[in-house]
């Protein structure tokens, strides 16, 4: 070749490498072929635990000896935070066994992105298969399982000593000289890694504030932002330092436009306007609120049983007139069964407004006699255990009456009278409170009194009271029926209860 023609040569530019050649060519030593990405070929050792493995992958991202790209042409840009966050995923899994699936939904990345970040960690050495997942033809598809493994490179890097062969090697002793970094990766180890925010979010965070040179914050301007109040003048920086003045439109003073928040017109009153299914929820929530055998019942599930009400317009005043149209039952196992029983036919019959109202009017006329009718009842009861005694209708009750009467008789004239000394009296009418007396009158009239009393009657005891007193009486009949026609009086008087015949 002559001097002419060498120079010639040398500017003309060789026949341009594929990528593949470039990354064999250029490639530094961390980096670990696909045929060694497996345990039986790896070159580096495993991971104790994924504490000491999280130090490696540390150690990898921030030495900057490896770079996706300089393998192939797509994906990463390097070894980045995802990558690192994706790696401490991995380290809490035992076995790691990484699903796509579960990756693409701890990350928020897409399938091809988790893709390429797990291939990104077998490349440096951080991950070698164990067994490598494979789909099959009419079954699920099954996930890779994976190793934890330290690179040769990290050994070296920080003077690591181990013993052994192979991937089982052990940890015997660690340089001086590492034993610093060594702590630095431990603590980033120990750090959690936060998930990375997207790439707009990090934009917005960015452009809304950055700090200048003097530490103060500086707020950014767009560029179609403008300095002066009224519009006027260009772009730069303000002469009033930081301070800018909003403009006219905002004012209180001026403008067209209110300060005060206007209310949207898609709201009535400020609310929400509900939906169809917001109406089925209210109305259950009111109908377990105002019935009692609804009480406790699930408030979706009496949404779905009165959908059909709901949707046609109903009130829970309405319902409650249908249901007392209908009929309610005294004795409820299950309410929203019983519920949907009743208004099976309901929007049916009461297809109209109209009918509807007429309800209504009926069932609250229904409510008033019925208030009326408990005020009559207390009345009564009131008037006839505070008013004057009247004589009991009860024949039998009469000749219970007369036979006390003339037992107290025979007693005062066997005493002498009442003039005569009280404590003989009380002698004779103490012998009543025990048990076993042999006056069988005594004795019938209690047997007389306990069977009425079992039956809640005390007429026979109220005439006793009202006739010869309380003291007399108990000495009678004793304490014991006393308390107990006490106890029925009281309840008897009570709107909460009601004592029937059986």
């Amino acid at each position: 070749m002559s001097a002419v023609a060498a120079p010639a040569a040398a500017m003309i530019p060789a026949a341009r490498s594929s990528v593949d050649d470039i990354a064999v060519a250029v490639l530094p030593a961390l980096y670990v072929p696909e045929a060694n990405q497996w345990l039986s070929t790896s070159t580096g050792r495993i991971a104790p635990d994924g504490y000491s493995w999280m130090q490696g992958v540390h150690w990898v991202a921030g030495s900057g000896l490896y770079e996706p790209r300089r393998c192939r042409s797509h994906g990463p840009r390097s070894f980045g935070p995802t990558t690192v966050f994706i790696a401490q995923l991995l380290s809490e899994l035992s076995p790691c066994r990484p699903g796509i699936e579960y990756l693409m939904r701890r990350t928020g990345l897409t399938k091809r992105a988790v893709q390429n970040h797990v291939q990104i960690l077998r490349e440096t050495g951080l991950l070698a298969y164990i067994v490598k997942g494979t789909r099959q033809r009419g079954g699920p598809s099954l996930a890779s399982e994976f190793a934890l493994m330290l690179p040769p490179e990290f050994d070296a890097a920080l003077g690591i000593r181990t013993a052994g062969e192979g991937t089982g090697r052990r940890v015997t002793g660690i340089a001086e000289s590492g034993r610093k970094l060594m702590a630095k990766l431990a603590a980033k180890a120990a750090r959690r890694v936060r998930r990375p925010r997207s790439k707009t979010s990090a934009k917005t965070s960015v452009g809304a504030a950055r700090k200048g040179t003097s530490g103060a914050s500086v707020t950014a301007v767009s560029a179609g932002s403008r300095c002066t109040p009224m519009g006027g003048g260009t772009d730069g920086s303000s002469t009033a330092g930081t301070t800018s003045l909003p403009p006219e439109s905002k004012l209180a003073s001026g403008g067209s436009q209110s300060p005060v928040p206007k209310k949207s017109k898609a709201k009535a009153g400020g609310r929400r306007k509900l939906n169809a299914v917001g109406r089925r929820f209210q109305l259950a929530r009111e109908l377990t609120q105002e019935l009692d055998w609804l009480r406790g019942c699930s408030v979706p599930r009496i949404a779905w049983v009165a959908r059909s009400v709901a949707d046609a317009g109903w009130t829970v005043t309405d319902v409650k007139a249908w249901l007392h149209l209908r009929g309610e039952a005294t004795h409820v196992r299950r309410g929203s069964g019983l519920l949907a029983v009743l208004l099976s036919n309901a929007v049916t019959v009461l297809d109209t407004p109209a009918k509807r109202a007429d309800a209504t009017e009926r069932w609250r006329g229904a409510q008033e006699a019925a208030r009326r009718d408990r005020i009559r009842q207390v009345r009564a009861r009131t008037e006839r255990h505070e008013g004057d005694w009247e004589v009991p209708s009860s024949r039998a009750v009469q000749l219970e009456v007369e036979a006390a009467f003339a037992q107290v008789q025979v007693r005062e004239v066997a005493i002498g009278g009442r003039s005569q000394d009280q404590d003989q009296v009380l002698s004779v009418d103490d012998r009543c409170e025990e048990p076993g007396l042999a006056d069988p009158q005594i004795d019938q009239m209690r047997d007389q009194a306990r069977g009425e009393l079992r039956r809640g009657v005390t007429d026979l005891i109220d005439v006793a009271v009202d006739s010869m007193g309380p003291e007399t009486a108990e000495r009678l009949y004793g304490k014991d029926l006393m308390r107990r026609a006490r106890q029925l009086a009281s309840a008897a008087r009570s709107s909460l209860m009601t004592i029937t015949r059986r």
